[in-house]
């Protein structure tokens, strides 16, 4: 799949190449749904927390006798039943809401997110950008793009770029981010994706995918010997055991 590619100054220069394996994948939109709860989940932070009992102030001491009343029992104040009491079940700060998911898995989300915005059209090159920080330079550029400013963009990295990173900063709904943090969040909520050309090779080698090709060039190993057939045990002789000796009278003649 090919993309347009642009320079510094927003000419169009030609097209930039982009990897099947990354952009050309094909579309999980379940497994792009799990990624983004995850990205989510694991930057969620409890903020909610409700006492327990323990917690609360007030006596402990039965309110009222159990039988002959003939209201319901009850015991402490502080029960959840009563005005004022703790919370059942309620929310608590040490909820932890962080998952986990295996690294295929979590590439192929990506390499899926990718993929579809490649064939929406939302992915354009870019060729190189000086390291100067201008606001203004920045904005003139994306003007000159094919990009509606006002929508999210998003700039991918290959490396760390200070000149372009504080350019954007003040930009509104735009946000500059390394090759190696893109995750399908990122990805599916930006409108636009300007993605510098060293950036496409970064990604290549940070995804695996020229490791992958390496490795199946590789010769396999050598396969495993077959064990060795277990000999007969040899015929070892018998140990001839001592004959007891023969019993011979004590009783000495008489002289």
């Amino acid at each position: 799949m090919k993309i347009d590619l642009y320079s510094a100054t927003g000419a169009k220069k030609g097209s930039l190449e982009l990897p099947a394996m990354l952009f050309d994948a094909p579309i999980n939109e379940g497994l792009m749904h799990q990624a983004v709860i995850r990205v989510q989940g694991n930057r969620r932070n409890a903020i909610a927390n409700t006492k327990t009992r323990s917690e609360l102030r007030g006596s402990s001491r039965k309110i009222y006798a159990q039988k002959g009343t003939g209201r319901a029992r009850h015991g402490t104040i502080r029960g959840n039943v009563m005005r004022g009491g703790n919370k059942s079940f309620g929310p608590k700060s040490n909820a932890n809401f962080t998952t986990d998911m295996p690294q295929k898995m979590r590439h192929q989300a990506l390499f899926s997110s990718l993929s579809l915005q490649a064939k929406s059209g939302a992915i354009i090159g870019l060729e190189d950008y000086p390291q100067e920080m201008k606001t203004k330079k920045m904005s003139e550029l994306l003007g000159k793009l094919p990009v509606e400013l006002g929508r999210n963009i998003l700039v991918v990295l290959p490396a760390k770029h200070k000149g372009l990173s504080l350019s954007v900063r003040n930009i509104p709904r735009v946000k500059a981010i390394l090759v190696d943090f893109l995750n399908p969040e990122e990805v599916l909520r930006s409108r636009y994706i300007v993605i510098l050309a060293d950036a496409v090779k970064r990604a290549e080698e940070v995804f695996g995918t020229k490791k992958k090709a390496e490795a199946k060039e590789k010769k396999p190993r050598a396969e495993k010997r077959a064990p060795k057939k277990a000999s007969a045990p040899k015929a070892t002789k018998k140990a001839s055991t001592p004959k007891a000796p023969k019993k011979t009278s004590s009783t000495s003649k008489k002289k």
